[in-house]
């Protein structure tokens, strides 16, 4: 299918602006350029019961973290949320208005974790990072006010390879049990040469940026193999919490994404996958600019409230234009 009407005019809108690819500016520039490109194709801010960034111990230091809650005194279901941004990019504020909306619509709590980002900080940082806040929300349960047996991760982009990650020790460890993972356009495979050779939109994310991200993130190009890095190398991927899997069509993590989606039903875990036809990669943050990416966020909210036992309400993800298509 052909790009989205309205990814074409955003498009064309980056093109007029002379908008630079993130992977041609120095870090503290591209950090800044994703951060500002993230807030400004958000929408509307919307209004959450509680908001607070507190901390909690990591492996190397004090992870920062964003607690969004909506109403309710007692212990909440729980998403534990990793930011994308290629490891590279990203922050807390970055997913702010992806939690924002999750919390208010599932609703749960959400807890969106300040991991360490490469090129400082590379493989396997980050991932000891999230797993270690994961561990500490369920092991003080009640000092986070988390429902333990209800309690999820998820991301997007390079969050949703973190999220698929964290099941992976998870598993191994015998917890935390996982109610849930959302992963949005996630990273599963790093080895290079694993995506679309032809990608060369220089406006849009492409190979390029696939690339530069990988080469930020693993200090050995042999980490690639690690299923810690490529959860799709995993050799078994059964008992893993049951999955929603969200594809952006013209996204070069697009296939990747789908043959995890795969091996996970293949390996009997409850799966959902959904590719959203004309969309590109990003579209999930942007729900001020794509359609679509509200009714991804509805479509994901959804699903969590279904693993979390909560009462169902209407969602609008379907097959309108411009809207997924379900495999």
């Amino acid at each position: 299918m052909a790009l989205d009407p309205q990814v074409v005019a955003y498009r064309a809108e980056r093109a007029a602006a002379g908008t630079a690819p993130l992977y041609t500016q120095s870090l503290a520039e591209a950090r800044a350029a994703d951060l500002a490109a993230i807030r400004a194709g958000a929408g509307a801010v919307e209004p959450v019961h509680e908001v607070r960034d507190t901390h909690l111990p990591g492996p190397d230091g004090p992870l920062p973290v964003r607690i969004h809650r909506p109403a309710g005194d007692g212990p909440l279901p729980t998403l534990v949320y990793f930011f994308g941004g290629g490891w590279t990019l990203g922050s807390v504020d970055t997913a702010d208005g992806i939690c924002r909306r999750l919390a208010n619509a599932t609703p749960c709590q959400t807890v969106t974790v300040g991991y360490r980002l490469a090129p400082e900080h590379r493989f396997p940082a980050a991932v000891e990072d999230c797993y270690a806040a994961l561990r500490r929300l369920a092991g003080h349960a009640d000092e986070y006010r988390v429902d333990p047996d209800r309690l999820a991760v998820g991301g997007d982009s390079a969050g949703g390879n973190l999220a698929a990650a964290v099941t992976l020790l998870a598993r191994a460890d015998g917890g935390p049990r996982l109610a849930a993972q959302l992963l949005v356009y996630p990273n599963t495979d790093q080895r290079p040469g694993a995506g679309p050779a032809g990608d060369e939109d220089a406006l849009l994310f492409n190979r390029h940026s696939v690339d530069w991200y990988r080469r930020h993130y693993l200090a050995d190009p042999a980490d690639a193999a690690h299923p810690l890095a490529s959860p799709l190398l995993a050799e078994d991927l059964s008992g893993l919490p049951p999955a929603l899997v969200i594809t952006a069509e013209h996204d070069p993590l697009c296939d990747e994404g789908e043959r995890y989606a795969g091996r996970l039903r293949d390996a009997g875990v409850p799966t959902d996958l959904t590719r959203y036809a004309g969309m590109i990669h990003g579209f999930f943050a942007m729900p001020g600019v794509f359609d679509a990416g509200r009714r991804a966020q509805e479509q994901a909210a959804a699903f969590l409230r279904d693993r979390f036992g909560l009462d169902p309400v209407g969602s609008t993800a379907g097959t309108a234009p411009g809207g997924p298509d379900r495999d």
